[in-house]
């Protein structure tokens, strides 16, 4: 299996296979970010297609720096996309008619319908938390990033973020138990 870097050094060369293979390893981690932070699942494929568009077209200019993974750099990217796309959204009167709902887990209905519920509930209160909080829960959860990776993308130490993750799951389990 190549590595990462390899990946990315073939990719900054146009090799369309390694960007493809960066595309594949990154595509549903970053559009689970991104649904999450805007709740809204056609957006957010579209946002994510134009995170890997704006990855293609700058991927040229990459620098490693220190032991910051790539996905960090893919992370800020998604970022601003998604700062971008609120900041226009507010200019805007629209109503999301679609809510980001978890992939079934089986062909039950009553399960299916449980869980988006469920799921519903969440980001309802999830969007109580503060901005840093939803951004750790976002990249930890969501995205299934370690901590060390989630510090280097959000400028933060890993003991701030093992703070801000346990003060965010502390405050979610009390929104969600009604406490």
């Amino acid at each position: 299996m190549q590595t990462e870097r390899h990946l990315v050094e073939l990719a900054q060369q146009k090799d369309e296979q390694a960007f493809a293979r960066l595309y594949e390893e990154y595509f549903d981690k970053i559009y689970r970010y991104i649904a999450l932070k805007i709740g809204n699942k056609m957006e957010a494929e579209d946002l994510t297609q134009q995170v890997f568009m704006n990855m293609l077209r700058s991927i040229s200019s990459f620098k490693w720096q220190d032991n910051t993974p790539f996905s960090a750099w893919l992370y800020r990217i998604a970022h601003n996309q998604i700062v971008d796309y609120l900041r226009k959204k507010s200019r805007q009167l629209t109503v999301d008619i679609e809510l980001v709902t978890p992939l079934a887990c089986s062909d039950d209905p009553v399960e299916t319908t449980e869980v988006n519920i469920d799921y519903e509930k969440f980001v309802e209160v999830s969007g109580k938390l503060t901005p840093a909080q939803q951004e750790v829960i976002s990249l930890r959860f969501s995205s299934d990033l370690p901590i060390t990776e989630v510090a280097k993308i959000m400028n933060k130490t890993p003991g701030a973020v093992k703070a801000l993750q346990h003060s965010a799951v502390s405050s979610l389990r009390r929104m969600l138990s009604g406490a």
